[in-house]
């Protein structure tokens, strides 16, 4: 009976990662700490410029005109927020929406290496430099209008949601910032989207690590894989293969760890995937 209940979660996953309805927008609104504003930016003959926080956003047409996604970054406060448009002849204006609440659970970890708690001072210079690079590939942008319909990029359980206040060893650290997909380890690993590979790399927390650019601003992140089969500058399609499930890095068992950012903002990756996806992994657990 467990087997036969596995195979139909899979299969189930599989499903609704391959055809999601065609009346599901592909990327849903939740305008709270770690969630996406959809702003309507009105008509215009070509695309506006927008900024959210001195970072530019996505800006995309919508019916005959356009709309702007904006990541919103977990550490915000919620109230009034001002988007900054421009249009084609350099015209400034200004947009605001206004972001609620939401209260994210706590989640306690108990590390063996007591490094990934407090580490020694060789490891922070490898973690500055780790942190270098992340900023770098966080930050990136480039013009090619993103693919929005994403996939769930392994079959596995739902182990960790976004944006839980973390206390390793009962100390403090950074909200999760992204999911946790425990699968097998040597499980395959695939682009949820479009994209190209604009790093990867050995992080002293992260382990084996890709990152994916999507385009304006959209940067996907996969940790603890045990093994990479992409390179920088490589061009991935929705489907192929990035690498495998592994245990490198601060964990406690395989799993995926994967990252949605938007306008260099982590933002929870359920907003991107199919709402039938996320009814199913939610009920895995």
């Amino acid at each position: 009976m467990v087997i036969r209940t596995s195979f139909l979660l899979l299969l189930s996953l599989t499903l609704f990662n391959v055809a999601a309805s065609a009346a599901e927008p592909p990327v849903r609104s939740e305008a709270v700490p770690g969630g996406i504003a959809i702003i309507d930016l009105g008509p215009a003959n070509s695309a506006p410029v927008a900024h959210y926080r001195g970072s530019r956003v996505i800006v995309l047409p919508s019916g005959e005109g356009w709309q702007a996604l904006v990541g919103l970054p977990l550490d915000i406060t919620p109230g009034r927020q001002t988007l900054r448009v421009a249009g084609a002849s350099g015209a400034q204006e200004t947009r605001t929406f206004e972001v609620k609440e939401k209260e994210y659970e706590a989640q306690y970890i108990t590390l063996k290496n007591t490094r990934h708690v407090n580490p020694n001072p060789d490891d922070l210079k490898r973690i500055s430099e780790d942190q270098r690079r992340s900023r770098q590939a966080f930050a990136a942008w480039s013009d090619s209008r993103p693919d929005l319909q994403f996939r769930l990029p392994v079959e596995g359980r739902l182990s960790g949601t976004f944006g839980k206040r973390r206390f390793f060893n009962n100390q403090p650290r950074k909200p999760h910032s992204g999911i946790d997909i425990a699968a097998p380890a040597g499980s395959p690993i695939i682009a949820p989207a479009t994209g190209r590979v604009s790093e990867v790399g050995d992080y002293f927390f992260n382990g084996r690590t890709v990152f994916i650019d999507h385009g304006q601003g959209l940067v996907t992140m996969y940790c603890h894989m045990e093994r990479i089969d992409v390179a920088v500058g490589d061009r991935v399609e929705r489907g192929d293969t990035i690498g495998t499930v592994g245990a490198t890095g601060r964990v406690t068992g395989p799993h995926l760890h994967w990252t949605v950012s938007l306008n260099n903002s982590r933002v929870d990756p359920f907003l991107f995937l199919p709402t039938a996806t996320v009814a199913a992994l939610n009920g895995a657990n």
